[in-house]
């Protein structure tokens, strides 16, 4: 795929950008947040770190959403909770923690653009993770094959976030997609949900907690 990797950093952009090479993507670096404003429609994932010379890179990922629906994943340094949220809350699709390790962000971005491959998964189709099968249309969810019974509401968080695998969902737009209204919403009904819904599913770490954020479905 094509990345455009914005880095102020050469020692860490050069480092990346030989990895990803040797792994088949194009990568193209900048150096400037203005300039990943001019060069963003060219890529097909952005790694965005949030130190750079000219502007914040929550900037740089608040101007991009405004026009672009391209692969963001946030690239912080270790602790910045703070700005791991808010990046999720402007549109990032993920983030990972410096240093960074190859593996895992091999893996965020084939998830990220998988994701923006199909835009959401069709309302009647079917997701398959791991031996989790979740048939949106005919409301049914199976676990190594075996029907799981769900509640109306436990199948409707799970079908928002089976929406968006691999992707983090914040606790607000799950409340204002199952409940219409996040205000309205009791957060404390979702917490239950949730751990109704990690019981019956039974798959550890399937279903994880983004501290300060939201959910994600599907194992880093």
């Amino acid at each position: 795929m094509r990345v455009l990797l914005v880095e102020d950093d050469a020692g860490v952009a050069d480092a990346l950008a030989e990895a990803l090479q040797t792994r088949g993507h194009t990568v193209s670096h900048a150096i400037r947040g203005s300039d990943a404003l001019h060069r963003h429609r060219a890529a097909d994932v952005i790694l965005l770190d949030l130190n750079l010379p000219d502007m914040n890179g929550l900037d740089v990922l608040r101007k991009v959403r405004q026009v672009s629906p391209v692969p963001v994943l946030v690239l912080t340094a270790s602790g910045d909770e703070r700005s791991v949220v808010r990046g999720l809350r402007l549109g990032a699709d993920d983030y990972l923690t410096k240093p960074i390790r190859l593996a895992e962000l091999l893996a965020r971005m084939d998830a990220v653009v998988r994701r923006a491959a199909v835009s959401a998964a069709p309302q009647d189709g079917v997701v398959r993770i791991e031996d989790v099968e979740i048939d949106l249309g005919a409301r049914r969810v199976l676990v190594g094959g075996n029907d799981v019974g769900l509640t109306a509401k436990e199948f409707a968080v799970l079908a928002v976030l089976a929406a968006r695998p691999g992707t983090a969902v914040s606790r607000q737009q799950l409340m204002d997609e199952v409940w219409g209204d996040a205000y309205l919403a009791v957060s404390r009904s979702l917490d239950v949900h949730l751990t109704q819904l990690r019981a019956k599913l039974d798959r550890p770490g399937l279903l994880t907690t983004i501290r300060g954020f939201g959910y994600r479905l599907g194992r880093d």
